[in-house]
C-alpha cells in the first residue's frame, strides 16, 4: 500500500487539472514572436562553418551593388550566388526587436541578389510574419479618468500617459524631438523606439486616433503624434531621392520592403497582399526611418511622403508610383479606415465598453461554488492522512 504521503502530489496535481482554465491564465494565452525559425544570423553561423558557403558569402558580398543602381552582376557572382541556392541563409528573416537587428539585414540584403541569381525582383520584407492581435488594455480606473467630452486623440494620449511603458518611450522621443534640442537622427531613433516597443494598442491608438472634420485640434494633435517639425526633413526633397536615402540604409530598405510586401494591391480588383493587421503594422515601421510617412492636414486621415516629384526628368513616372503608393494606396486607406473606427467604437454609448468587457472578465475569474466544494473534498483528503 502506497504511503500516505505519497499521495500528496498526485491530489495537488489532480486539482490543478480541475481548475477552470481562466484561473491558469489559459483563457489568455497569446502567441509571441518567440525565437525566429530561421533567424540570419544562426544561418550565417551554419554558412560559416561549410568552406564553400563561407566563400560564396564572402564573394558574393563584394559583389553587391548600391541598391540604387542597375544590377549588373558577372558570372563568378552568379556562381557564387548559386552556391548559397540550397543554403538556409536563402529562407532567413529577421524579427524588428531582435538583439542585432542591424547585423541580420546587412546578411539578408547581401544573400538578397541570391534569391533570384542576380535577376531584378520587388524587395521582399526580410521580416518574420509575427503579427498577433493583441486588443487594447485599460482598466477601470483609467477609463474613469478620461474626459466624456475630451476628442479621442486627447483619450488614447491619457491612455499612455498612464501606461508606464507607453508613457515612457513617448518622454523620451518627446524630447528628443522637441524643436529646441531637434537632432533628427537622435529623434527618428527614439520614434522607431517608441513604434516598435510601445505595443501597438497604444501606438495605433495614439497615432490612428478619428478625429471629426470639423475637430481642428484633434487632428492637430493626431498629425503633432510623430513630432513632424523635427521628424520630416527640412524643406521638400524628391521623393526619388528620399528613396535612394531610404535605400542606402538596410533597416529603411527592410521596412519599405516590409511595407511594399504587406500594403500593396494584389490584383486589378484591389484585393489586399495581407490583412490590415500587417499593413499597419508595416505602416508604423517606416515611422523613424527616411521615408517616414505623416498625415497631410488636419482636417481628414490622408497620408502621404515629405517630397515632391518636381525636377524628376525622365522619371516623373517613377516618382509619381512611388509618391502614389503612400497618397493614393487603397489597401492602407482601408486599413487605417477600419482601424479608426474600431478605435470609434471601443468609446462609444452604443457598443460594449472596454471597462463593461474587464468586468465581466473580472467575474469569471471569481470562485464558482463548485470550485470551493472541490477545494473543501481535496483539502480533506490531503489533511486526512496526517491524522492516520
Amino acid at each position: 500500500m502506497a504511503h500516505p504521503k505519497n499521495l500528496l502530489p498526485a491530489l495537488f496535481v489532480l486539482l490543478l487539472l480541475l481548475l477552470p482554465s481562466p484561473l491558469l491564465g489559459a483563457g489568455n494565452i497569446r502567441p509571441t514572436g518567440g525565437r525566429l525559425m530561421n533567424s540570419c544570423i544562426q544561418a550565417r553561423k551554419k554558412c560559416q562553418a561549410d568552406p564553400t558557403c563561407n566563400a560564396a558569402f564572402h564573394h558574393l558580398n563584394s559583389c553587391i551593388p548600391s541598391p540604387a543602381e542597375e544590377p549588373a552582376v558577372s558570372a563568378d557572382c552568379l556562381e557564387a550566388a548559386q552556391h548559397l541556392r540550397n543554403s538556409s541563409l536563402m529562407t532567413c528573416t529577421c524579427h524588428r526587436r531582435m538583439k542585432n537587428q542591424t547585423t541580420c539585414l546587412d546578411i539578408y540584403w547581401t544573400v538578397h541578389p541570391a534569391r533570384s541569381l542576380g535577376d531584378y525582383e520587388l524587395d521582399v520584407s526580410p521580416y518574420e510574419d509575427t503579427v498577433t492581435r493583441k486588443p487594447l488594455e485599460m482598466n477601470l480606473r483609467e477609463l474613469s479618468m478620461l474626459k466624456p467630452d475630451s476628442d479621442l486623440c486627447l483619450k488614447f494620449a491619457m491612455l499612455c500617459t498612464l501606461n508606464d511603458k507607453c508613457d515612457r518611450l513617448r518622454k523620451a522621443y518627446g524630447e528628443a524631438c522637441s524643436r529646441p534640442h531637434c537632432q533628427r537622427h537622435t529623434c527618428l531613433r527614439q520614434l522607431r523606439a517608441f513604434f516598435d516597443n510601445a505595443g501597438a494598442s497604444h501606438a495605433q491608438g495614439l497615432l490612428l486616433c478619428p478625429c471629426a472634420p470639423s475637430d481642428l485640434s484633434c487632428g492637430q494633435r493626431r498629425r503633432n503624434t510623430i513630432a513632424p517639425s523635427c521628424a520630416l526633413p527640412s524643406g521638400t526633397p524628391n521623393c526619388l531621392e528620399l528613396r535612394r536615402l531610404c535605400l542606402s540604409d538596410p533597416l529603411c530598405r527592410s521596412r519599405l520592403a516590409d511595407f511594399q510586401t504587406h500594403c500593396h494591391p494584389r490584383d486589378i480588383l484591389g484585393t489586399c497582399a495581407t490583412e490590415q493587421s500587417r499593413c499597419l503594422q508595416a505602416y508604423m515601421g517606416l515611422i523613424g526611418t527616411a521615408m517616414t510617412p505623416n498625415f497631410i492636414s488636419n482636417v481628414n486621415a490622408s497620408v502621404a511622403l515629405s517630397c515632391t516629384c518636381r525636377g524628376s526628368g525622365n522619371l516623373q513616372e517613377e516618382c509619381e508610383r512611388l509618391e502614389q503608393f503612400f497618397s493614393q494606396n487603397h489597401c492602407l486607406t482601408t486599413a487605417i479606415a477600419d482601424q479608426m473606427r474600431s478605435h470609434s467604437k471601443l468609446f462609444s454609448q452604443g457598443s460594449t465598453s472596454p471597462g463593461k468587457e474587464l468586468q465581466n472578465k473580472i467575474l469569471a475569474l471569481r470562485p464558482q461554488p463548485w470550485m470551493l466544494s472541490l477545494f473543501s473534498c481535496t483539502l480533506t483528503l490531503i489533511l486526512l492522512p496526517s491524522s492516520w
